[in-house]
């Protein structure tokens, strides 16, 4: 005969509130990642202004900077929702007392990725948009 299965064990509170400061970790990355969007985005008006002002600075367009602020704008809120989801179902993992399950840190992986990538588009930009 098999013995019966071993009681999970309760999660304690410390373990709900390492959850819930990583939710709020994330919250906190995706408003940055908004609003940094936010100035990306309008920095483009910041060159359109500077360009009047400097008659000889390279003419161009500043859709680039558009673009990728709202990219980062849309990250922001892609982090912000899947942080949601992810905590939903960790809190769900701790009330049934499955806590032998590792989850990977993929969300981290590519939120620095893309911040990456991004950081390095806009150093090629402002390269680019140089006075001449």
């Amino acid at each position: 005969m098999n013995p019966p299965p071993a009681p999970k064990d309760k999660a304690s509170l410390s373990d709900y509130l390492a959850a819930e400061r990583t939710f709020l970790a994330w919250i906190r990355t995706g408003l940055a990642l908004m609003g940094f969007g936010f100035v990306v985005a309008r920095f483009g008006l910041f060159l359109q202004e500077f360009q009047i002002a400097q008659p000889n600075f390279a003419q161009g367009s500043h859709q680039f900077s558009l673009w990728s602020g709202t990219a980062l704008i849309a990250v922001g809120v892609a982090v912000n929702l899947y942080s949601a989801w992810r905590h939903v179902h960790m809190i769900d993992d701790l009330n049934r007392g499955d806590l032998t399950r590792a989850h990977s840190s993929k969300q981290v992986v590519v939120v620095a990725l893309f911040l990456a990538a991004v950081g390095a588009a806009m150093a090629l930009y402002l390269t680019l948009i140089r006075p001449s």
